[in-house]
Order: structure tokens, then sequence, then C-alpha cells
């Protein structure tokens, strides 16, 4: 019994988590927004044990602060930071298509394909899915190659580039991104590593540089209504001793 309620505990931390990055990615949390146990843990119907849980593994992923007095905000990360962790990301990544060059199967270049259908289908409307979409481009294609390690460090870096441009970027470029991307499945199909190793540093470097340093000052919202999006009938978690 003991072992079932430890896994539902995982499971509501797990599906947490995933709200929340999204929540953060598509920039519906801001950084330096605050991030209240009590808060959180009544809008998920979750233990503040649970909430405290989940805050302490984003805050180990990048993605909180937690300060004194138990105080958790989205994390806002200095310049140096934020072009660090998108020079060690274009790295890794470099990895990545290195591996996926001339190895994808027919099925997994039939993913990627309807992947950037769906990117390119959101191209013009609301930047929340065009950014989530863009990001999870990258993630699949870290799957792709069956190393748990990249798959968790590209998601981990992604995370934070992503936090990252919502501090400093201009506004999302959904043509570039759905374009770039195209080009890089292209060369990967096409099996040739050189270029798409110069097509994914060129299009990280390009998103990196889109940012700019002047930060946008935190905006103080209900965090309630803000993440009621996250928060669907298959991912509520009910409320029981955490």
């Amino acid at each position: 019994m003991a072992g079932i309620e430890t896994q539902v505990a995982k499971d509501r931390v797990g599906m947490m988590c995933q709200s929340l990055r999204r929540a953060i990615v598509e920039r519906a949390l801001a950084p330096g927004d605050r991030l209240p146990e009590d808060a959180l843990g009544d809008r998920f119907g979750v233990s503040r044990t649970i909430a405290r849980q989940v805050l302490g593994q984003l805050a180990g992923e990048g993605l909180v602060e937690l300060r004194r007095n138990r105080i958790a905000i989205v994390a806002t990360p200095s310049w140096e930071e934020a072009r660090d962790t998108f020079e060690v990301r274009i790295s890794l990544e470099r990895l990545v298509v290195q591996r996926l060059a001339g190895r994808l199967t027919a099925e997994q270049e039939a993913i990627l394909l309807a992947h950037i259908d769906e990117e390119d289908a959101v191209r013009g409307g609301p930047e929340a899915p065009s950014i989530r979409l863009a990001t999870e481009f990258h993630l699949l294609l870290a799957r792709m190659t069956g190393s748990p390690v990249l798959v968790r460090y590209v998601a981990e870096l992604g995370y934070r580039c992503a936090l990252t441009l919502s501090l400093y970027s201009r506004p999302h470029s959904s043509d570039c991104a759905v374009n770039e991307h195209r080009e890089i499945v292209a060369a990967l199909m096409a099996g040739d590593v050189d270029r798409a190793t110069h097509l994914m540093d060129h299009h990280l470097d390009a998103v990196a540089v889109r940012a700019q340093i002047v930060a946008e000052p935190p905006r103080e919202r209900d965090l309630r209504r803000v993440l009621a999006p996250y928060v669907t009938e298959k991912s509520t978690l009910r409320r029981r001793a955490g």
C-alpha cells in the first residue's frame, strides 16, 4: 500500500512539473513571478508537501529560484548565465544531429515532418503554442537518439533557454523557426552531417542573437487565473495526504 501511495505522489509531482514547465515555456509564467506553495497546491489540488517537492525539482532544473522563508519565484537568469546556457546547448545539440544524420527511420522522419507541419499550422497565431512546439522539436530530436543522457540535458537546457527568451528576447519568430527546422530535418534525412551540424548551430545562434539585454519588470498577476489553462480534468491532481 505504501508503495502505491509513493508512486501516486511521484506521478503527481511529475504531472505538476510538466504543467509548470509548459506555463514557463509558453510565457504564461514570467521570470520573477511568485510561486507560493499554498496557491500552487490549491490550484492543482495537491498538498503543500507535493507543491514543495515540485518547486524543489524545478529549482534543480534552473527554472525556479528558492529564497528565504520558502519563497519561490520563476528564475531570472543573468545575461551571462543566459549566454552560457545557449553556448552549452549549441554544443549539446550538435552531438544530437551528428547521432541522427543518415540514421532516421522512415517512421521518425514522418514524425518530425508532421511536427513541423503542426508548427506551420500555428504560424501567425498566438505566440504560446508556437514557442512550445519550437521547443518540443528539439526535445523530439533528442529522444530519437535513444540516449537518456541527451534527452535529459537537451530538455533541461531547452526549458532554460525558453525561460531566458521570455526575459530578454524580441517577439518570437515562428517563420524563422519553421523554415530552419525543415532545413535541419532535410539535412538529417540526406545524411549530410556537416550541413545538419551547421544548420543547427546557425539556428540556435540565431535564436540567441534575438535576445536583448534589457529585461522587462516582473508582472503582478493572479496565479490561479494564469495557471487555469494548465490544469485540465486529465491532469488535475486531487488533494490527498502528501
